[in-house]
């Protein structure tokens, strides 16, 4: 080696050592992230996703990004949790979009009939989907990734076919479930999850669109006895973050929160509390007083039939934003084709 390789070696050693230094989380600011969410601490979801995703957000920052949970509305009420991201009332929040029907035109894809079948994959595919479209329709946050979770009818009587829903009232999951049940005759009742037990027990409701497990973890399985063994309707949620949160994090923090704010977070949320939820099914056969409707493959189809008109609007309700609806939905069509979500 030459007199003045080594020279220049001992020049880079300090400037590469001050570099590791800058990027080490131990040189970042410790910050607590205030993360939001709508249900109990003990339900599948805070087990199964939020809870591991704050472990492993502390893990990897090596302590200097601290998640503090504050779970049951404790913020604010479920509908408002996108704009208490927005509004930095918490750094991040689990949003429900569908809660304030025709805000989200292009995520709410994710919501029609019958479209997802698996919620891992469905997951996956939906926030792969969805990302390229968050940007515009999402700008007021940063998107940490979207899933979902699906579920059924689960009502005070048997459901088994869409004309038995005429002049019922239901409690819709989203606003493109409610554009369902309004287009079968039925009356939609507009509460959120923590507030649909009550709306049953007082007579409100009298049936409600619900995930198989969250119906024991809220209650409901004191309140309807008959569940139809169906995958009709899927939910949309997304994670956001307040941007200013994000943009005063130091490099190797903002790197832990893009690393946790991806698809692969997204499909194990998704399959992971997908999978919690179905077993609510076996859980709710095996419970006195309850019986698991069967729905036949003819009636299936009348289910699927009824539901066309639903595509049909939500198209032309993504057209109106300056998006090719048909070709938005085909995209996502591909994706869950892709993953076997289906």
């Amino acid at each position: 080696m030459t007199s003045r390789a080594a020279s220049f070696l001992k020049f880079l050693a300090p400037v590469a050592l001050a570099a590791a230094a800058v990027s080490s989380p131990a040189q970042d600011k410790p910050v607590e992230l205030k993360f939001a969410h709508w249900l109990p601490p003990t339900h599948s979801l805070a087990k199964t996703g939020f809870e591991p995703w704050a472990r492993s957000v502390e893990a990897a920052s090596k302590g200097t990004i601290k998640v503090a949970l504050f779970p049951a509305q404790q913020l604010g009420k479920a509908a408002d949790h996108y704009d208490m991201a927005r509004d930095g009332i918490a750094d991040v929040t689990w949003a429900n979009p569908g809660y304030q029907a025709g805000r989200f035109p292009l995520i709410a894809a994710g919501e029609l009939p019958f479209l997802v079948g698996k919620p891992g994959p469905g997951s996956a595919a939906l926030d792969a989907w969805y990302r390229k479209y968050a940007a515009a329709e999402m700008k007021d946050v940063k998107l940490c990734f979207a899933h979902l979770h699906v579920g059924t009818m689960h009502a005070k009587k048997p459901i088994t076919e869409p004309s038995q829903l005429k002049g019922m009232k239901i409690r819709s999951s989203n606003g493109t479930n409610a554009a369902f049940m309004s287009l079968l005759g039925a009356t939609n009742v507009q509460v959120s999850a923590p507030e649909a037990r009550d709306a049953l027990e007082k007579g409100v409701a009298d049936a409600l669109a619900f995930p198989w497990d969250s119906v024991i973890s809220f209650g409901i399985d004191k309140a309807v006895k008959y569940h139809s063994d169906m995958r009709m309707y899927a939910s949309d949620f997304a994670w956001v973050m307040n941007k200013g949160f994000y943009d005063k994090l130091g490099p190797a923090q903002k790197k832990v929160i893009d690393d946790h704010c991806s698809n692969e977070w997204a499909a194990r949320v998704g399959a992971a509390w997908g999978d919690f939820e179905d077993s609510g099914q076996a859980k709710l056969e095996k419970s006195p007083g309850h019986t698991i409707v069967k729905v036949t493959p003819a009636q299936i189809e009348l289910w699927k039939k009824a539901a066309e008109p639903v595509y049909t609007q939500w198209v032309q309700s993504v057209d109106k934003t300056g998006v090719n609806g048909q070709q938005a939905l085909s995209e996502l069509r591909k994706e869950l084709e892709a993953r076997k979500a289906n």
